[in-house]
Formats: structure tokens, sequence, C-alpha cells
């Protein structure tokens, strides 16, 4: 992986795995992406893939029964898992912060929502009294809020799904973070307050220098809000590249599959076509190579061979041994 000086986030090899009554379950395997300062990635992938699991491991809030058994998490050149539970807690909210997929689960309902992004600003910051009253509402009409002096005295319960979604953002941006991780940011809202939600995020984003790492299973919506995708299946990236490249030439049969399962414009539902097969089982001790393996239509036996992220072109990477290329010489001999 590049070390460039440009990159804010990198995970390198990252091997996690939980475990659990029924087995050990190897939710990340050798996971390797990272995030320039002010840039925008979007991790894509079916729900299971490990997604939130990886963003999980770089905000240290995994499952006690979650262990890393190999690679490293850099914030800043800061390894991130060399840290103790004090350092992350100082990090968490300040440099790093995180919008959950559900909002109204993750407010705290008996609180009213200006005290909650108060509460934020004062573990964080120097500010107390009318100070940190006054910077708690900045942060409402900040996130385009109306009226928000009125909504700072008001609970989740009183609000909209969009309403607490950007409470949310409030409270994740309020310290002005570094780095702001998105899990599934408009699950469960219409499509009206998706589109102003993302928008929102895009530009606070440009605002601040911000980087944004978007955790979505809509292709759709990270083509239009981020400039580069990193596709997962099964606790490995099988491809990465900016974003229209992988768009117009995406060379992983699992993207160009999750690319026909999406609709876009005006699509036709018969068009639309699912993808065969499901995740597989990650206790298995049998796990192939390659765990897309079982569901395509490319497998050959060179498949079970070990795999790497390896270039394709300009900052255009993939983990296939048979990769869909018109022309096949472009591409090294699979792997040994």
């Amino acid at each position: 992986m590049s070390t460039a000086s440009t990159s804010l986030l990198e995970v390198d090899n990252l091997s996690l795995e939980f475990r659990t009554r029924s087995g050990i379950v190897r939710a990340l395997e050798n996971v390797s992406l990272e995030l320039p300062a002010g840039g925008s990635l979007g991790l894509v992938g079916e729900s299971g893939s490990g997604k939130s699991v990886l963003s999980f491991a770089v905000l240290g809030i995994q499952d006690a029964a979650a262990r890393v058994t190999n690679g490293t998490i850099r914030f800043a050149g800061q390894d991130l898992l060399a840290n103790d539970g004090a350092a992350m807690k100082a990090l968490r909210g300040r440099e790093l912060a995180m919008i959950f997929q559900n909002p109204r689960v993750a407010l705290n309902p008996i609180r009213q929502v200006g005290k909650q992004i108060e509460d934020v600003l004062a573990r964080h910051t120097d500010l107390r009294g009318k100070a940190l009253r006054a910077r708690a509402i900045e942060c409402l009409a900040e996130v385009r809020i109306p009226d928000p002096e009125r909504r700072y005295i008001a609970y989740p319960f009183e609000l909209s799904g969009g309403m607490c979604q950007r409470v949310m953002i409030a409270i994740a941006l309020a310290c002005r973070p570094r780095l702001l991780i998105a899990d599934e940011p408009t699950t469960g809202l219409d499509v009206t307050t998706q589109a102003a939600i993302m928008r929102l995020i895009r530009d606070l984003g440009h605002e601040k220098g911000m980087a944004t790492l978007l955790i979505t299973h809509d292709l759709g919506l990270a083509r239009e809000f981020c400039d580069r995708i990193a596709v997962m299946h099964a606790g490995h990236i099988v491809e990465t590249a900016p974003t229209e490249d992988l768009f117009l030439a995406s060379a992983h049969p699992y993207t160009a599959q999750l690319i026909r399962a999406t609709p876009v414009g005006q699509d036709k539902l018969e068009n639309l076509a699912a993808i065969p097969g499901n995740l597989p089982d990650l206790r298995r001790t049998d796990l192939p190579a390659c765990r897309f393996s079982e569901r395509c239509a490319r497998r050959q036996e060179q498949c079970g061979r070990p795999l790497v992220l390896r270039d394709l072109a300009a900052q255009h990477r993939i983990a296939c041994h048979y990769p869909l290329l018109e022309n096949k010489e472009a591409f090294d001999a699979p792997a040994a």
C-alpha cells in the first residue's frame, strides 16, 4: 500500500475475527484501503460483507469478542491499534466521528438533542455555560435545521427521521473532525430526504476539508457522492478505483454484478439482475482463497490460489485471477 503523506486513513492488511460459541468468524481478511485528507471513499457491498465491522475497527468500538489478528490502521500517521482506550476516547468525537445507521436508536430518547450536542463539545472543548449552548445551536444551524433555538430543546421523538439524522450529523461534526464515517446514513429516509442529507454531508465535507468514508450497499449513492469506491465481499476488498473508472471499466465479476443489480436512471425491472447465491459462512474452515468463487460463473481451478490486491491501471486495483478485461494481456498472469 502507498504510504503517501496525503493519506489521512490507511488500513493495511487488516484481519479481524470474532470468537463465538459456534466457531471463529473470519470477518475481515487482509483488508487494505486508504483515504486522503479531504477525500471521499465509498465502501460498498452486500449486507454482511464486513463494511460496518471495518468502520468499528477504525473507531476502536468493535465487539468484545472481536480480535485483530493482523495488519495496521493508521490515522494521520498514528497507529490506532496501538492506542489504549483513553487515547481512542480522546480521538473519537474530536478527530474521528461517525453517523450511525439508525438515528432514533443512536440518539438518547430522554435527553434534549441540544444537550446531546453539548455532551460532545464539553468532552472535547473548553466551552462551558452560555458559550456551550450557543455552539450547540450553531451546530444545529450548520446542518440546516430550521429554528435551531427551538429544536435545541426538542427530544428525538418530537423530530422526523430526517431531522434526527441531521441532529446525528450535527453531533458528529460538532468538533470539526478530520474524518467522518457515514454508515448507511440514509437508511429509512424518503428519497427527497436522502438526497438532502447526502448533499449536506458532501457540502460540509468540502467546506471543512473533512475526509468522508461512506458505507453503503447502494452503488448509485456512492457514484454520486464519492471520489473513489472500494468494493467489499465477505470480508475481502475485491476492487478499488476512482468512481467513474469503476463504473465504466469494472473488472471484478462481483463488481460487475453489483452494478447490474443497481437501478439507475430509467432502468426497467427486467434489466436488473440479482446476484446468484449467498455470502459464504465465515465460520467455515475451508473458505476458498476467493470468497466469491463459489458464486462466480468465471471460476476456474486457479481461483483456489492465494489472492492479493494488484494494480490493474493507475489507481485501479483488483483481487481476481480472471478479471473482466477486453485485453487480458494488460493484466499479469495469475499470482502463484
